[in-house]
């Protein structure tokens, strides 16, 4: 017992030192680093849609309270549209601009893309197109990898632009027709279609709310989501057509014939590829009753990141809309 005795000092002694030596071990373990700030640039000033400057605001300041992003907004000198909302809404980093009856070229429009991880368009229907330098330096950019997010209208822009229509994958409006790519849809068999009919880009019956079906529930915008979800008043886009490569459909909403509609499951979430540049297009979000829905906000979030960065680590979140009930948080401002 005596010798059986001696080694305890020596066996607490060791269990002290394990044990301490483990505490202290995870004591110097780092915690996990946080995530890079994505730097964003938001560009605007001449849009159809007379809500323009309250979106970009609203656009703005979601992304921020996520805690991701950073984001600044240059708009063009000249604006068209919404002139009673600029000063309203207007934000620190801009600069006067001058409001026009209509849509007129900006030839110092020259963001430095080079400074941003991410870009959203929130240009719209007959906006001027940007200086040929800066639509070089921007394709420049795409396919560095810089992400793009286009918002609603801004797939009306710029028509004659062949690289920003192989960016948005689709199109409307802006005399578009067969010339620029097929119809892209879901028929009612659930199949994909790409049109090659004869015919005029983008139409859109009343507005009203309607329900989102997830086509690609993997992907890491979408992963997560309920495979439908209703959004809530908003414009429907169809007959959208263009280059459609390089291009995913991650949902759809049907565009019922009795709100003039086609009859057919139109795109409302999508992906493309541009270089090694990633773009999150979605036609949703026509007014700030558009852009106040849950599903929209937590898409555009996700789709950003996802833009920027490949991944997507923003949750779903709790009030988030289901299959039948829309979900939007009033914004004041």
């Amino acid at each position: 017992m005596k010798n059986l005795a001696k080694p305890f000092p020596f066996l607490i002694a060791l269990i002290f030192f394990l044990v301490s030596g483990r505490e202290l071990s995870y004591a110097l373990v780092k915690p996990a680093a946080k995530s890079k700030i994505i730097r964003t640039l938001i560009v605007d000033g001449q849009n159809n849609h007379d809500q323009w400057p309250k979106i970009t605001f609203m656009m703005k300041d979601f992304l921020e309270q996520s805690g991701k992003f950073k984001v600044d907004v240059q708009r063009s000198h000249f604006t068209w549209n919404a002139a009673d909302l600029i000063p309203k809404y207007m934000l620190p980093e801009l600069e006067n601009t001058v409001a026009l009856p209509k849509s007129k070229a900006d030839s110092s429009f020259h963001p430095k893309f080079s400074d941003y991880d991410l870009v959203i368009c929130n240009f719209g229907w007959n906006a001027a197109p940007w200086p040929a330098e800066t639509q070089v330096d921007f394709e420049k950019f795409m396919k560095k990898g810089g992400g793009l997010v286009v918002i609603h209208a801004a797939d009306n822009s710029f028509p004659q632009w062949p690289a920003y229509n192989e960016m948005i994958g689709l199109g409307g409006w802006g005399d578009r027709t067969e010339k620029d790519g097929p119809y892209v849809y879901y028929d009612l068999e659930g199949k994909l279609v790409k049109d090659t009919q004869a015919g005029r880009a983008g139409s859109h019956g009343p507005q009203k709310e309607y329900q989102i079906t997830i086509r690609n529930a993997n992907h890491p915008i979408t992963k997560g989501m309920p495979l439908t979800w209703m959004h809530t008043q908003d414009e429907m886009y169809d007959r959208l057509r263009g280059p459609a490569v390089n291009m995913e459909i991650l949902g759809t909403a049907f565009s019922a014939k009795e709100n003039r509609g086609t009859g057919r499951h139109e795109p409302m979430l999508i992906v493309t590829q541009f270089g090694k540049g990633r773009v999150f297009h979605t036609p949703m979000g026509h007014a700030d009753y558009s852009v106040s829905c849950v599903g929209f906000m937590t898409t555009l979030l996700r789709g950003a990141q996802w833009a920027a960065t490949g991944k997507v680590d923003i949750p779903i979140p709790a009030d988030f809309p289901k299959a039948d009930v829309s979900s939007k948080r009033d914004y004041t401002k």
